[in-house]
């Protein structure tokens, strides 16, 4: 994967944008920060965030190219196998056979593969894209869902985002969100990039971390 280059409001919405972008973690990339953001006085000279993003290769060869063909056909069998191994009952069903490739586990009762916050379904995907990797040997993007529930889940954030930039333009004052995940700050840092009144930031650590909507200094 080559470097690219992310402008967003901040620097950690740029961050947060490229983990987006390129679906891969914090920890497999690297950041040179080409310019900070600057708020700049009564709507003079401000701008927005530019940083570099470097993918991190490893020290034997640098990151493969996601493969596509035998991924679908190997994650598939991967996430069967881990249901199988959890005493869950389900069907495995490839939403998208492209880059990023996307599944969507459907069944009766499956709220234990979800788990409090989507936090199993999060670890589930998590260990899918390891074990997938490995067999590969090659990097693959991919996303896992269960019974539509990241959908549901990230349209309601997207709803609540922009019910709370509302909020928060209208009162003047900024409002803190639950905590969340990585993913799911995510999906509220995108929705909201690009709104003229507000702008958005994370506070706190691990599985405290949330976002905080704020005014968008003019």
């Amino acid at each position: 994967m080559e470097e690219i280059e992310i402008v967003a409001a901040t620097v950690e919405q740029a961050i947060e944008k490229a983990e987006a972008q390129l679906g891969l973690r914090r920890e497999q990339f690297k950041v040179e920060v080409i310019r900070e953001e600057k708020a700049g006085v009564l709507g003079v000279g401000s701008r927005e965030a530019v940083i570099r993003v470097i993918p991190i290769t490893t020290p034997e060869r640098a990151c493969p190219e996601p493969v596509e063909g035998a991924g679908v056909e190997v994650a598939a069998n991967v996430l069967d196998t881990l249901l199988e191994l959890l005493g869950v009952t389900g069907q495995v069903e490839v939403l998208s056979d492209e880059i990023p490739l996307s599944f969507d586990i459907t069944g009766e009762d499956l709220g234990i593969l979800i788990g409090r916050r989507g936090q199993t379904l999060a670890a589930l995907e998590y260990i899918t894209k390891l074990i997938v990797t490995r067999r590969l040997e090659a990097w693959l993007p991919l996303s896992v869902d269960v019974a539509g529930y990241k959908k549901r889940r990230y349209d309601s954030l997207q709803r609540l985002a922009m019910y709370l930039a509302e909020q928060v333009k209208a009162k003047c004052r900024a409002m803190t969100m639950e905590p969340m995940p990585a993913d799911e700050r995510r999906i509220v840092h995108l929705a909201l990039a690009d709104n003229p009144d507000v702008t958005t930031h994370s506070i706190g650590e691990g599985e405290s971390r949330k976002v905080v909507v704020t005014l968008r200094q003019s």
